[in-house]
């Protein structure tokens, strides 16, 4: 049976395959310029959010009121995998995460449930659970600050919410608005506690009654004079004046009006957090894309929509003040240009071995006929330009034109033995045909397991396998339709070139020969090459992922728990002063009152430094860090700490354990303790200092005898200090506003303990004593913030890597400390951030790279229809890793996550050599050559597409492992890897293959000889008389298993006869 040649009829037959491609390049730019650019792949990880405020609450009461009865709740919903909480003052955050094969949609509905089965369990006086899904990508990609000197920050902030948000909510793919900083109106009643007090009524009461008469409500329906009329009650007062006259009932069927009892002021909001930009208040603004969006498209069309604002209001400046968006599009430049500059050395390459104008550019019509349908196929299943599929169009710059030169370079070969270029084109495309697809499917193989690794690895590489297998898949069709067609038809005979044997080939051809005689001792040799490799791991380590260069630092500042916002304030204008300073800096935004990552807290704040293009400064982004790092170490009574994007420091491990008292007094020694390792720089743990409290503790036998509840006393405080909950508060209506009218002390009531034993309590008999009568105060400590694990308390251990430290050594160093390794009972120590992922990773890579092996194995069975020599070809794997290894060791780089991407793209690539060999022998033994003649004879016409394809390869990756622009702190690791082990299995492979293909095929004769009787001979009949029989004798020495079948696979072929 004749094997298909697709070739053939390409080159018969152009048209087709012609208008194939142009159909494909047409709809690949038009896709090309449809898919969004983001820096992370979508993805789908199902996690919920629940949030429980109560205004005032001490985070011990919520831990116990609260957090352990949701956590209990949502413990039996299907699929959850880890319960985290974090309380703060007046605020309890549940985040659930569940299995990635749960539902997103079912998540939420199930955890909203759980929470309704126990809403009554709950304290009464906790503002709604809001319980939402949380997306992953729901960082902010772009901030902007707003500054008006013509408006108060009440109206900047009423600008920004109302006029801005509605704006920037119009343009598509904008998810959230959200306003950093900046205030909000109230209408604040301050109650002289001293009139209260003459007059017997209390703040609550107060409170209560203008709640009840400060409200519009609708009245009913009427029919007066034959007409239907809407009845209303309007009660609510439209200006300040008339809400001062408002009447307030006392004991005793008196009223007073209620600015007799107090001030009231249109005002502002007590704040707790604030923004500042380069020291001076703004009101900032941070822009959320929603899902699938593209991050440039979205920053653009934002970008758009503010110059509109500015023009409409001239008086408002709004400017950028931060961006992630400029450095994905920096990646998203920096790999289109690394992609053409990879091309055009790949292409200098096949001039330069081939000297023929026309082959050049043959081959480098391959690449763009293999990149543009890649996009067509990635937009069709709805992939985006990221991080991710960027780096797997990267690395299969030079494996696209592989293809191509192989292809080219056999049929140069063919017409210097005389022949014209069409029949050159159709024997050497039928000669070299099995081989190429051979390659092709190889990397197929190789890559496409990675899309099915599980977790959470799986969700972000999902993109990369196929984005790669799509690309070489491409890659075959130009290689077997339009190379051989166009060599056909454009290329010419060259009389000028002679086909004499350089000297390196001859001395190559000699050690081939005396490697096929020592077959043993050559094969023993690779294995003790490859034991070495092994070994020579041991001395890469091991980190999760390169450090980058973006341009933008975080850095998390903490006061003592006690701080007021004021100090907090004070502080990082301090810090902005000194940071601006330095010639790298070009701006610094604050966010005050909270740390990414962690709750809301007067006495934090995050510090966003911008620094300038990396061409621009002397000073590596890293080296900036240890100077301000230095600079901050004089500053007394802060802790301060560098974030990374994703607001966890670049390591990070937690203690965990059900006695919060034995979990922080161990965190607070492995983080003494760890402050002793050099690979580790700043440690903190997020055991929070203990911050002052005043406890009210009532007298139970006094308080049931006068019929005063707990309740009633927590109520008093809570609303003489700082007014009630905010569904409570009574409203105030300006326009299409709704102002909230908060009823408290003056302000400096609440720094007198005595006023505050003075304040009166309502009876169960309608009467009000002092509190003094019937509570004590006293002065004492507790937590500012708990976090919790799984239903346990959690302390994160977090430290920042010096000089780039690799991950896995810091890991082990800290579970060797004494501390570590005398944990108390029922206390643990596990990993958590980065180095829990970078061990799901590793290991999700490990079984894609086991599966992957095992169908490059059963392809190149199916392809070669032998069982044994395949295993020659998989024997240049193992000859890559040293090659591997020693440039890492060279360039002094860890085994990190771009690292294992490079050594799982050598497994599909470095057996490209092994194939073109094997193939070539296997058809010269067919036609009866001798075993040694045909493999020595393979390795001599195949040297040269070897080293070129491995040259042209290591070209198209040589821009990558410069890392000279944005984003090249990732692919660097893996480009360096990847030219080593090409290299060393370019050169070893050359030499040990023809040794292992003789032994295999030595073994094979052996196996035939032992088992041959047991197998029954083929008895088919010819089906006619152009197609030989498949049962025929053996024509070839070797490979005894098929000494009575011929495989129709490899029988001859006319075309092949030379």
């Amino acid at each position: 049976m004749a094997r298909l040649n697709i070739s053939a009829w390409a080159i018969r037959r152009p048209v087709p395959p012609l208008v194939l491609f142009m159909v494909l390049i047409a709809l690949g730019v038009f896709s090309f310029q449809q898919l969004p650019v983001m820096r992370f792949p979508n993805i789908d990880i199902p996690v919920v959010q629940v949030t429980i405020t109560q205004a005032g609450a001490a985070p011990s009461e919520l831990e116990t009121q609260v957090t352990k009865r949701v956590e209990d709740a949502i413990a039996g919903v299907p699929g959850v995998k880890h319960i985290t909480s974090t309380i703060v003052e007046g605020s309890s955050t549940t985040l659930v995460e569940f299995h990635l094969e749960s539902p997103v949609d079912r998540a939420v509905n199930d955890v909203k449930d759980a929470i309704a089965r126990i809403r009554s369990e709950l304290p009464r006086t906790i503002d709604e659970p809001i319980t939402q899904r949380l997306d992953v990508e729901g960082l902010p990609i772009v901030t902007y600050s707003a500054s008006a000197p013509s408006m108060t920050p009440e109206e900047l902030s009423w600008f920004v919410d109302d006029t801005v948000a509605r704006a920037l909510q119009s343009v598509g793919g904008v998810s959230k608005v959200e306003r950093v900083g900046g205030v909000d109106r109230e209408i604040r009643v301050a109650l002289d506690p001293d009139r209260l007090l003459a007059l017997g009524i209390t703040a609550g009461d107060v409170n209560r009654q203008l709640r009840a008469t400060q409200v519009d409500v609708a009245g009913g329906r009427g029919e007066i004079g034959g007409r239907e009329q809407a009845i209303r009650t309007l009660a609510g007062k439209q200006t300040i004046e008339d809400l001062a006259k408002t009447m307030i009932a006392l004991p005793g069927g008196r009223a007073v009006r209620l600015d007799t009892l107090g001030t009231i002021t249109d005002s502002i909001e007590e704040p707790r957090t604030y923004a500042e930009l380069n020291g001076e208040p703004v009101v900032a603004f941070a822009i959320t894309r929603s899902k699938g969006a593209s991050d440039v498209a979205v920053a653009e069309g934002v970008a758009k929509k503010l110059e509109e604002l500015k023009r409409l209001y001239p008086d408002v400046e709004i400017k950028q003040i931060d961006s992630t968006v400029e450095y994905t599009l920096g990646v998203y430049h920096a790999t289109i240009k690394t992609l053409l500059e990879g091309a055009v050395l790949a292409i200098l390459v096949v001039f330069v071995f081939l000297r023929d104008l026309r082959a050049t550019v043959i081959a480098a019509i391959a690449l763009p006929l293999s990149v543009f349908p890649t996009f067509f196929a990635m937009d069709a299943i709805g992939f985006s330009l990221n991080m991710v599929s960027l780096l797997a169009i990267t690395i299969v710059t030079g494996i696209l034109v592989d293809d191509a030169i192989v292809e080219i370079e056999n049929i140069v070969r063919h017409i210097r033995m005389g022949k014209s270029a069409y029949r050159a084109a159709l024997e050497a495309a039928d000669e070299i045909g099995l081989a190429v697809i051979a390659i092709t499917t190889t990397i197929i193989a190789v890559f496409s397991p990675v899309s099915f690794m599980g977790g959470i690895a799986g969700q972000y590489f999902k993109q990369f396998g196929l984005t790669v297998a799509i690309a070489v898949f491409f890659s075959l069709l130009v290689a077997r339709l339009i190379t051989p067609l166009l060599s056909a038809y454009f290329m010419r005979a060259d009389e000028s070139h002679s086909d004499r044997e350089g000297w390196l080939l001859r001395i190559y051809t000699r050690l081939v020969a005396w490697s096929v005689r020592h077959r043993f001792l050559t094969v023993g040799l690779g294995l003790l090459i490859f034991a070495g490799s092994i070994a020579s791991m041991q001395l890469l380590p091991s980190a999760f992922l390169p450090q980058e260069d973006n341009g933008r630092i975080m850095l998390a500042v903490e006061l003592p728990p006690g701080s007021r916002l004021e100090d907090t304030q004070k502080l990082t204008r301090l810090l902005t002063e000194r940071i601006s300073a330095r010639p790298e800096v070009t701006s610094v935004f604050v966010n005050g009152g909270q740390v990414l990552g962690s709750g809301a807290e007067v006495r934090k704040a995050t510090l966003v430094i911008r620094l300038v293009p990396r061409s621009e400064r002397e000073l590596s982004q890293e080296a900036v860090k240890k100077a301000i790092a230095r600079d901050l170490e004089r500053i007394p009574d802060i802790r301060y700490w560098f974030l990374m994007e994703n607001g966890q420091r670049s390591f990070q491990m937690v203690v965990t354990g059900r006695d919060g008292e034995a979990v922080n007094k161990a965190a607070a020694e492995i983080t003494s303790q760890m402050k002793q390792l050099p690979m580790l720089a700043l440690p903190v743990s997020t055991a929070e200092l203990d911050r002052p409290e005043l406890r009210v503790i009532p007298d139970s036998e006094r308080a049931s005898m006068v019929g005063v509840t707990t309740e009633a006393i927590a109520e008093a405080v809570r609303i003489a200090t700082i007014g009630d909950v905010g569904p409570a508060l009574a409203k105030f209506t300006v326009g299409d506003r709704q102002i909230p009218i908060r009823v408290q002390l003056k302000e400096e009531a609440r720094a007198d303990p005595q006023v505050l034993e003075s304040l009166r309590v309502a009876t169960a008999s309608g009467g009000a004593v002092p509190l003094s009568s019937v509570a004590t105060f006293e002065t004492a400590q507790g937590p500012t913030s708990i976090d919790r694990y799984d239903r346990a308390r959690r302390v994160i251990l977090g430290a920042d890597l010096v000089d780039g430290a690799p991950l896995g050594e810091a890991v082990e160093a800290v579970r060797n400390l004494p501390a570590a390794k005398n944990l108390p009972e029922g206390v643990e120590l596990k990993q958590f951030g980065d180095a829990e992922i970078m061990g799901e990773v590793f290991a999700s890579f490990g079984e894609a790279m086991a599966a992957g092996l095992m169908m490059v194995y059963a392809v190149l069975v199916l392809l070669f229809g032998r069982f044994l020599q395949p295993v020659t070809i998989l024997f240049s794997l193992p000859l890559s890793i040293g090659g591997a290894i020693f440039a890492l060791i060279l360039t002094q780089k860890p085994i990190s996550l771009p690292v294992v991407i490079g050594i799982l793209m050598l497994m599909g690539i470095v057996t490209k050599n092994a194939i073109m060999l094997v193939d070539f022998a296997l058809e010269s033994m067919e036609r009866g050559v001798p075993r040694t003649d045909a493999i020595i004879d393979a390795g001599r016409k195949r040297a040269r597409p070897i080293i070129m394809t491995t040259i042209a390869m290591c070209g198209g990756m040589l821009p990558s492992a410069l890392a000279l622009d944005s984003g090249g702190e990732f692919r660097s690791p893996m480009a360096i890897a990847v030219i080593g082990g090409l290299i060393s299995s370019t050169v070893l492979s050359l030499v040990f293959v023809p040794a292992v293909f003789v032994l295999m095929d030595e073994i094979g004769q052996w196996l035939w000889r032992l088992f041959s009787r047991f197998i029954e001979k083929a008895d088919e009949e010819p089906t006619g008389p152009s197609e030989p029989s498949a049962v025929q004798p053996d024509v070839r020495r070797g490979d005894p298993q098929e000494a009575e079948t011929v495989s129709p696979l490899l029988a001859p072929h006319p075309a092949a006869a030379e």
